[in-house]
């Protein structure tokens, strides 16, 4: 998708800038590869930098979402352009590997808005330019994680992006995703939802589950259960049976086993069932459908209240 934004800080006749990408959609530790291309206005121009820079959309606690920088590259030093001048910047901007999914089996998860802004400075005025989406889709060890998820028949509730960090657990990136399910039909009534959040990195990939159980004898609370593996193992991993007797724990009250924590699975289990072909889009599609359309995307690039840009 290509944006233009002219610079009116800089009235009519300034430079104006396209940003274009040649695939809107990447992997987490990927590379979002383009050019910028820059036409020069009604005279000489001093660009001081241009800066690309991916942005989400951020929960904030009580002082509601605002959209977040997350990874900023600057692609351009200090530079003139002759009037009417035409530039071209080759570009190739690495993915961070926390990166949040935006896309699952070709259906959008709703309220993940993810985009790339070009910002150009000339003579100290910085105009940051419009965001042009971009979509990010599951390594193939995170599409093993949800294709569990699908096979045990969980149904795709909601995903948001929460600021903070994960106790115990490493990051670089100053927020984590949590896709929220409704559990299988078996332990209805006994779990009310499970959120799943995936942590990945260079060497591996950190699964943090979280079921809030119902109330009753000792009252509803939620358990947490950490699972790890290198994506390599991941993709050998039987996580549809560790899942399903984790839930079964959980929903016994026998939580209590996993100290607080979870299990620790450094790569053991069986070989999962399936290849990655034509199972990963039905069971990807499984996973997320019943999602409402109309959230999808709606005002993407927009300021929300009660948040403020970082």
């Amino acid at each position: 998708m290509v944006f233009k934004k002219m610079l009116q800080k800089l009235g009519v006749g300034g430079p104006s800038v396209d940003t274009v990408l040649a695939d809107p959609r990447v992997m987490p530790g990927g590379t979002l590869t383009g050019e910028v291309r820059i036409l020069g206005g009604e005279s000489e121009a001093e660009i001081e930098h241009i800066a690309l820079s991916l942005v989400t959309r951020v929960e904030r606690g009580d002082h509601g979402q605002g959209m977040v920088e997350f990874h900023r590259v600057v692609v351009a030093g200090p530079t003139k352009l002759a009037a009417k001048q035409e530039r071209t910047i080759p570009f190739g901007i690495p993915v961070p590997f926390e990166t949040p999914i935006t896309e699952v089996g070709g259906q959008r998860l709703p309220r993940m808005d993810l985009g790339l802004r070009t910002e150009l400075s000339i003579a100290k005025a910085v105009d940051k330019g419009d965001l042009d989406p971009v979509y990010v889709v599951p390594l193939e060890s995170q599409d093993a994680v949800l294709e569990a998820f699908g096979q045990l028949g969980f149904h795709f509730k909601s995903a948001d992006l929460e600021a903070g960090r994960i106790y115990g657990i490493r990051q670089e990136l100053p927020f984590f995703q949590e896709i929220e399910f409704y559990p299988p039909q078996q332990f209805a009534g006994r779990i009310n939802e499970v959120e799943l959040t995936l942590v990945a990195s260079r060497e591996g990939l950190v699964v943090v589950l979280e079921a809030d159980k119902r109330g009753g004898f000792g009252g509803g609370q939620d358990v947490i259960g950490r699972f790890e593996a290198s994506h390599r193992e991941a993709l050998e991993m039987d996580w549809a049976r560790m899942f399903h007797e984790w839930l079964e724990r959980v929903a016994s009250r026998r939580a209590s086993m996993f100290g607080g924590h979870g299990g620790h699975y450094g790569g053991h289990g069986g070989h999962r069932g399936g290849g990655m072909g034509g199972m990963v889009a039905g069971a990807a599609a499984g996973v997320v459908g019943g999602m409402m359309i109309g959230e999808m995307m709606d005002g993407f690039g927009e300021d929300e209240g009660g948040g403020e840009e970082g």
